[in-house]
């Protein structure tokens, strides 16, 4: 594996960053203290173009090259997870409820690797942006620092991000042309209907039986409305109501979520949601609310970044380190808001067996650091190369 040599005889120090980072985890737009450990290893490292507060704690950091060119922008995400860690580490979350079990701790410190070695090399035309991102888990930090201008204002051209896959072979890199992870949108449905004993249902409009009826005909809409090859989901995941045996209560909940990568698909999937709610609603004598709440859109690669970051991860991880042409995932992410502004590509870095994405035994693979700093830092190489 061609890992950069500097950036290898620094993984100690990337690894101490990272588990400081991981003790201390923060929630949303409320990275403040994360923010501040940032611009303080940007400092040491030399960078003095920093600008801070964007989007409340979002950071955005200019490495200037030689001579004039064109801006790379890099990002990483630094928030965590209202989740109760239970890895058992010397390093484990010293905030009770909150944990790093998504892996941003270790993003924040592949960018920050990068950017010490970028800052003293410097081995590249124009400039680096280092986009250092709060609330990637909700809800979105992405694109508030897109709307605070980021890319007009340090003129970003094209932008590139990691994420640590868990379960993916240790540092091989996965990535994809076109769309690479799913839009996410939140069904909410109210039933209102009229409660009553139930040992007298005629006198009730019983929410119970109709919530029954939507939940079952949505899971008709992928089998009967799309094609099977149009890849979309829509799980619903609650549905609250009743408090008693002998009671018909007069409201039930249905909540759930919605993803896919077409805008078509999407704007079918809500259309169906519509007439199948208010259908069913006139079949039970109920009356309805239905809310949909629109989320992140899809990440969608741009076919020519992408394929030039596959060549770029190829150099640092070898032939075998690299899948150009992985399948698409059904997560989100708001990553997605930078490549509609830009174009791009969003890749995962395998850091090997254990527990999954938003587990609270997630840990970070600290050896896969220096393999994602090296890959952000040629990538700054090969696109504004020098002469």
């Amino acid at each position: 594996m061609a890992v950069i040599n500097r950036i290898a005889g620094f993984a100690e120090e990337m690894a101490a960053w990272r588990q400081d980072l991981h003790r201390r985890p923060e929630l949303g737009f409320a990275c403040h203290e994360t923010a501040g450990f940032v611009v303080e290893r940007l400092r040491e490292f030399g960078i003095t173009r920093i600008e801070e507060g964007i989007a409340e704690s979002g950071v955005v950091a200019v490495i200037e090259g030689q001579g004039t060119g064109p801006v790379i922008g890099l990002r990483a995400d630094m928030d965590a997870l209202p989740i109760h860690e239970a890895t058992g580490t010397e390093y484990a979350s010293e905030v009770e409820g909150c944990m790093h079990a998504c892996g941003h701790d270790g993003h924040t410190t592949m960018l920050l690797g990068a950017a010490k070695y970028l800052a003293e090399t410097r081995n590249f035309s124009g400039s680096v942006a280092l986009i250092f991102q709060p609330a990637e888990e909700g809800p979105g930090g992405a694109a508030p620092m897109v709307e605070a201008g980021i890319m007009e204002r340090y003129g970003i051209e094209q932008v590139y991000a990691l994420h640590c896959a868990p379960g993916y072979d240790e540092g091989v890199f996965h990535t994809t042309p076109g769309p690479i992870m799913a839009s996410v949108d939140t069904i909410h449905i109210d039933v209102i209907g009229q409660g009553g004993h139930a040992a007298m249902p005629q006198d009730t409009r019983d929410p119970v039986v109709a919530a029954c009826g939507m939940v079952q005909a949505i899971q008709t809409i992928l089998g009967r409305n799309l094609a099977a090859l149009d890849q979309a989901v829509v799980s619903i995941t609650q549905v609250h109501t009743g408090s008693a045996d002998n009671v018909v209560p007069d409201r039930a909940y249905i909540n759930g979520t919605v993803r896919s990568f077409d805008p078509e698909v999407r704007r079918v999937i809500w259309q169906r949601l519509e007439e199948i709610v208010a259908g069913q609603a006139a079949s039970y004598g109920v009356e309805t609310v239905l809310r949909c709440e629109e989320g992140y859109a899809p990440t969608v690669n741009d076919a020519g970044k992408a394929a030039f970051a596959a060549e770029v991860a190829r150099e640092v991880a070898g032939e075998a380190g690299i899948v150009p042409d992985m399948d698409r995932q059904m997560g989100s992410e708001d990553f997605a808001a930078m490549l509609e502004a830009r174009p791009g590509a969003y890749l995962f870095l395998g850091q090997g067996p254990g527990a999954g994405l938003h587990h609270p035994e997630f840990d970070f693979n600290d050896r896969i650091a220096p393999v994602g700093a090296s890959f952000f830092a040629r990538l700054v190489e090969r696109a504004q190369p020098v002469g």
